[in-house]
């Protein structure tokens, strides 16, 4: 169920995520956060370290891969 909370905008035009969803997504500070903003809405998107991206694509290697001449 997704988490929902109301905050407000500073004079500085900063934010404050409430700790329900810093602790769900296993924020820390000084994390970087990508800022899009689609159709009105603004989505907050964590980066997250490379290596905790490790297995991500698992069993996608190269071996089964055809050359372009071999397709039909």
């Amino acid at each position: 169920m997704p988490t929902m909370a109301t905050v407000t905008v500073s004079s500085k035009f900063q934010v404050v995520i409430p700790e329900e969803v810093r602790s769900k997504l296993k924020l820390r500070p000084g994390q970087k956060v990508v800022v899009i903003e689609k159709d009105g809405w603004v989505h907050l998107i964590p980066l997250k370290p490379i290596k905790d991206t490790r297995g991500l694509a698992g069993g996608t290697g190269t071996k089964n891969i055809r050359e372009k001449q071999d397709r039909s």
